[in-house]
């Protein structure tokens, strides 16, 4: 089943006069289910790609269909409410509420949700976080501050945050970045395993070795497709 449908994306950049073309007339389609790596040299693209399909960024042309949406035309608490409710993310940085618990961290998708729709106890996220922590393996850093935690934890957090509210789609921009070579394993195999469960996965990563795990590989070049299959 397609889950994303990509015509003629186009992203550009105004910097003073000059304008800058981040993605080129881009045309894909992406199943449900699929782990997909994209990969290319600095500045060739892929997370402006990574960026405009998790909707926290606009193309400047062409179309982005979601589930057969067309993503142009929705407002932005439209997109935010799939944004919260149906994408899950994770990035380099981590991006983690420094005097927050590993727990609270969690919830905060949830508490987002909350505040916008009928919906969860405080008692049902704090059980739905620790859950999400336990399918991490952080069940007993649940109290834990970021600075308590390794670097490989702290990402382990941001996958349980990601993951709290069952994404349909989860987007990875270099989330073994800040990590050495054995929390960056860790990771890597823990988003495998997501993607087993069903989660369809798209990966930014510069590292060719990285990229290799992923069964079909995306590469980019000044904005454009270059490559495209296992």
């Amino acid at each position: 089943m397609t889950l994303i449908k990509v015509e003629g994306l186009t992203k550009l950049f105004h910097i003073g006069a000059e304008e800058i073309a981040a993605l080129r007339n881009v045309t894909l389609k992406i199943n449900a289910g699929e782990f997909i790596a994209i990969t290319g040299a600095s500045g060739s693209g892929k997370s402006t790609l990574l960026y405009v399909l998790g909707l926290l960024d606009k193309p400047t042309s062409g179309h982005y269909f979601l589930d057969d949406i067309e993503t142009a035309n929705l407002s932005d608490d439209a997109r935010a409410k799939i944004r919260n409710q149906r994408l899950g993310f994770i990035f380099q940085g981590f991006h983690l509420l420094p005097r927050a618990t590993a727990l609270r961290n969690v919830m905060m998708p949830l508490v987002y949700a909350a505040n916008h729709r009928a919906g969860y106890s405080e008692r049902e996220m704090t059980e739905r976080a620790a859950e999400a922590l336990k399918k991490v393996g952080l069940a007993d850093r649940l109290n834990h501050l970021p600075n308590e935690l390794s670097g490989g934890q702290r990402q382990r957090v941001a996958i349980a945050r990601a993951l709290v509210n069952d994404p349909q789609i989860l987007f990875a921009d270099e989330p073994t970045g800040n990590l050495d070579s054995k929390s960056g394993r860790g990771v890597i195999e823990l988003i495998q395993q997501l993607n087993g469960q069903g989660v369809t996965v798209l990966m930014v990563s510069h590292d060719q070795a990285l990229a290799a795990s992923a069964p079909r590989r995306i590469v980019l070049r000044d904005g454009r497709i270059e490559s495209d299959g296992a």
